[in-house]
């Protein structure tokens, strides 16, 4: 009986124990899984981060420099509009994200990294010694350090220094006050730094244009009288920046898109010119040595041609008008260009040897001959104006 009963005190105990440990574990239970959630999370996110570091060729603890460095490189590979062949709309936008997320993973370990640098030079001060204030020195006005003997060599050499100084200052105002005696700018020297001198240049201004009307410059002008003209145009354009422009263009000043059009303009022709005469230059048909001399030319010529595309990239950049932007010249259609424009000079050049000036026996009637050549000089001149 007594195995019995010690039996049935120990199972009841084990209930008592699981009753009042139950309830503590149902309260438990939310904030288990709230740290199971953070910690999974937690182990996501570095997970990700690997990832991210490992699309953009980086390791971790590299600097902002590298992951910019890092991502211009990969996005010149496979951003959709750089004509690459590894262009790859989705990797891009892969790689945009891992820059993002990695840039800011790096900056946020920066600030963490400086803020504990600070934290520690804020707890070095702390505990670092200070020397009171009233260990300061009472003697030799303060001036030196080391022993008191080293301390006296050094004063008596600070009064040498200050001695002469005040020597030199001395003489320095008794030459002036001798020599300068009249003069009010060395008087008034001090007093006159002291004082600020408001509205000077209207002032000046105004002097001046009082003494012109004294003198009579202003009875004799144009429009005298007169109201102002307003300006003709847009009603809606603002009178000030209206005469501005006017006043900079009666000055002879040209913005600079006008300046540039003007140097593209007159870059073409020259480059033109310059074609056809190399062309003039050479045989009709060429031989294999002139052939390559042409090859030079018209490489120069793409050259040259690339330089100028570049200079209208940037007047497309500056110029006000989307309607006054220009297109790239075709080095190709120019060469063609040039080529066509020789021959038709030869052919034109076979009609006049062909047909030579004569004139009949009418006063000055001109026969059909010589009004063809002249006819196709002229179609010549304006396929070249064009």
């Amino acid at each position: 009986m007594n195995t019995v009963y010690v039996m049935m005190a120990q199972i009841l105990r084990s209930h008592l124990i699981n009753a009042s440990v139950i309830p503590n574990r149902m309260k438990m239970g939310p904030y288990l899984g709230v740290i199971r959630t953070k910690m999974m999370s937690t182990h996501k996110s570095k997970k990700n981060m690997r990832e991210y570091y490992r699309l953009l060729n980086l390791d971790e603890g590299c600097s902002a420099d590298d992951v910019r460095e890092s991502f211009h490189k990969l996005a010149k590979q496979y951003h959709p509009d750089g004509g690459s062949n590894t262009a790859d709309s989705a990797t891009f936008i892969r790689i945009e994200e891992a820059y993002r997320k990695v840039l800011s993973h790096v900056i946020e370990q920066t600030n963490a990294r400086q803020s504990k640098v600070e934290e520690t030079e804020e707890e070095e001060k702390k505990f670092k010694y200070n020397t009171p204030q009233h260990r300061h020195y009472l003697s030799f006005e303060g001036i030196g350090f080391g022993t008191p003997s080293q301390r006296e060599k050094q004063y008596r050499q600070f009064r040498a220094d200050r001695a002469t100084e005040q020597v030199m200052e001395y003489q320095k105002q008794k030459l002036q006050s001798q020599y300068f005696t009249n003069s009010i700018t060395v008087k008034d020297v001090r007093h006159s730094k002291e004082q600020k001198i408001t509205q000077a240049i209207e002032r000046l201004v105004e002097d001046l244009i009082q003494e012109s009307m004294a003198k009579g410059d202003f009875d004799n002008l144009s429009g005298k009288g007169k109201p102002l003209k307003k300006f003709s145009g847009c009603s809606y354009i603002d009178p000030m920046t209206h005469n501005l422009n006017r006043i900079l263009i009666d000055n002879g000043y040209q913005p600079e898109w006008i300046l540039m059009q003007k140097e593209i303009k007159d870059t073409i022709d020259q480059l033109r010119e310059a074609i056809l005469v190399s062309r003039k230059k050479l045989g009709n048909p060429m031989t294999p040595t002139e052939q390559k001399q042409w090859n030079q030319v018209c490489e120069q010529f793409q050259e040259n041609i690339k330089k100028l595309n570049k200079r209208i990239n940037d007047f497309n950049l500056i110029v006000p008008l989307l309607t006054r932007q220009k297109v790239h010249f075709d080095a190709q259609k120019e060469i063609a260009r040039a080529q066509e424009i020789y021959e038709t000079l030869i052919k034109t050049q076979e009609v006049t040897d062909k047909n030579p000036n004569n004139f009949d026996q009418g006063e000055g009637e001109k026969t059909p001959g010589v009004k063809t050549g002249f006819f196709n000089w002229m179609n010549v001149w304006q396929f070249i104006k064009t």
